[in-house]
């Protein structure tokens, strides 16, 4: 146990005020990532804030992957530390790595007046979905409590809460109130799922517990906020808005060991709007982080390409997105009518630039090599893709916009998407997103505007790649509905073939699907990162080899 000590002598507190620094924390900017933290505390403390708390690991942000193996992090982290040294009269507990000579622990602070009064290393290391904790750091051992203003405030960090041991331990060992760090990723329904989790503990030890967690994009995940206060008897007494960062303070009464409750609910959420508000920040903090002026889309005509967009303009601002349609003699004419409203309604630069010189230059290139070879088939179309693939990574080239590709996870599902065509940019919006879905976020977006930004041709025409003649997905795939279904069983609840035969479907429909799926591993390998908005997304946590001889009816 250790006890926190004021400078001068006072009077026993009737209250302490928590406040909760939902914000976000670059990954790897450890020194920005203090001031940060030096700012906020000093904004709490004079708004009248007893103590802080900032997330998981926030000094070097989360995930931190291989830079917890960088030989120079201890020292960093030192340093980092050091700037919070001459922030004075506020507790602040501090997400860091905590690195000595008994390995590296994923661990919080306890800093006031300039000096680390103890430390807590996290005990339940996750190693599933998108986190592998235990690659990386040691498992601690201990619970920690300190003693502030007549409470006694025990600590957890995120996958502690998830298991029953340490709130059970921290309410044996005399715990008035838990505080737990965290960097919770989104995905559909988690808000539900951690207040679920918050109340079932605190219930079962009556233990108020204030949860903390980080907002904002990196890399593939997005962290959604939705920090949460919970009361003794279950009761949410404050919530934070998701998505958004905010200096959110908790007043906790000592004389009734109950916190006081917030005027104002946050605004709810539905599963569309949660989704689509993942996306925007997932694409903008990775446009911006990384350093982009703007984006680049090839836009079509068709829904994918038009959701991105809609996506793009939200995230970034017209002004940073860049639209070009790129026709060939495929391209219809209503394909040509619809881009440019779009871009019309949205305000963004908009740029046709056909590719048949392109196109017919690189088949004349190839005309003796095919000599002998069968008719037209799919590689004269991906050389259209792979033409359009060319003038958006040439556009890139020279202005310095990132390129964003529109392909969805239907499509990378099944591989229905050319290598270096339509798979070449930096960042695929729609990624985690089956087809069926974005039409459903489409139709949501248009709902938000009294003209809808999208067209409703877009959203009715069937859907088609016009590499050919009156081409039509259905022309090679089962209608979207199916596969959809198909695909959610076999990739995000890991089905077999028969368990999904047997749920109704065809079985030369599954089989197709499934030997679609597990052929085109070595083209999901080399596609863009995208934000994960589901349970199962591809890359961190789907990793299949990409040469091996199963079979999916084994």
């Amino acid at each position: 146990m250790m006890s926190v000590k004021e400078n001068k002598k006072t009077v026993p507190a009737t209250t302490v005020k928590f406040a909760i620094a939902q914000d976000t924390f670059i990954v790897g900017d450890l020194q920005a990532n203090a001031n940060k933290m030096r700012s906020l505390a000093i904004n709490a403390r004079d708004a009248g804030a007893d103590v802080i708390i900032f997330p998981e690991l926030a000094l070097l942000g989360y995930p931190p992957e291989d830079l917890l193996l960088r030989p120079n992090l201890a020292t960093r982290t030192k340093e980092a530390l050091a700037l919070l040294n001459d922030v004075e009269d506020i507790v602040m507990i501090v997400g860091y790595p905590h690195i000595d000579h008994h390995g590296t622990f994923n661990s919080a602070a306890i800093i006031h007046n300039g000096h680390k009064k103890g430390f807590y290393h996290k005990q339940h290391l996750p190693n599933y979905g998108v986190f592998d904790e235990r690659r990386y750091f040691d498992k601690g051992r201990n619970q920690v409590l300190f003693d502030y203003k007549g409470i006694t405030i025990g600590l957890m960090i995120c996958e502690d809460l998830w298991q029953t041991a340490p709130t059970k331990a921290l309410k044996e060992q005399g715990a008035d109130v838990a505080v737990v760090l965290n960097a919770s990723p989104f995905e559909p329904n988690k808000q539900n799922l951690r207040k679920d989790i918050l109340i079932e503990r605190v219930k079962a030890h009556a233990l108020p517990i204030i949860y903390t967690n980080c907002v904002g994009g990196q890399d593939d995940l997005v962290f959604d906020g939705g920090s949460t206060v919970v009361q003794a008897n279950g009761d949410i007494a404050y919530e934070a808005n998701r998505f958004l960062p905010h200096l959110l303070m908790a007043e906790y009464h000592v004389e009734t060991q109950s916190f006081a409750t917030q005027n104002t609910a946050p605004l709810s959420l539905s599963a569309e709007s949660e989704i689509y508000q993942a996306l925007v920040v997932g694409l903008r903090d990775y446009v911006n982080n990384s350093g982009f002026n703007g984006v680049i889309i090839g836009l079509s005509g068709g829904i994918d390409s038009a959701l991105t967009l809609a996506i793009a303009v939200d995230a970034l601002g017209a002004d940073k997105v860049y639209a070009v349609m790129m026709p060939y003699k495929y391209t219809s004419q209503i394909s040509l009518e619809v881009a440019q409203e779009q871009a019309r309604r949205l305000n963004v630069s908009y740029t046709v630039c056909p590719i048949f010189d392109a196109v017919d230059g690189i088949r004349h290139t190839l005309a003796p090599l095919f000599s002998n070879a069968k008719a037209d088939d799919s590689t004269e179309e991906n050389i259209q893709a792979r033409a359009r693939g060319m003038v958006l990574m040439a556009l890139s080239n020279k202005f310095g916009h990132l390129v964003i590709t529109t392909g969805n996870k239907s499509e990378m599902a099944i591989g229905y998407a050319a290598l270096y065509g339509n798979m070449a940019g930096g960042f695929d919006v729609l990624k985690d997103l089956y087809k069926t879905q974005v039409y459903e976020l489409a139709n949501y977006r248009n709902r938000l505007e009294d003209t809808p930004i999208i067209p409703e041709r877009v959203i009715a025409r069937p859907p088609s790649a016009e590499l050919r003649p009156n081409q039509a997905d259905t022309d090679v795939l089962p209608e979207y509905e199916t596969m959809d279904a198909i695909l959610s069983m076999y990739i995000d609840y890991d089905m077999g073939y028969q368990e999904i035969v047997d749920k109704g479907f065809e079985e030369s429909v599954v089989a197709q699907i499934l030997n679609m799926v597990d052929r085109s591993e070595y083209k999901r390998r080399q596609a863009p990162i995208g934000t994960r908005v589901s349970n199962k997304a591809f890359d961190r946590e789907r990793r299949y080899p990409l040469v091996n001889k199963w079979t999916v009816k084994g």
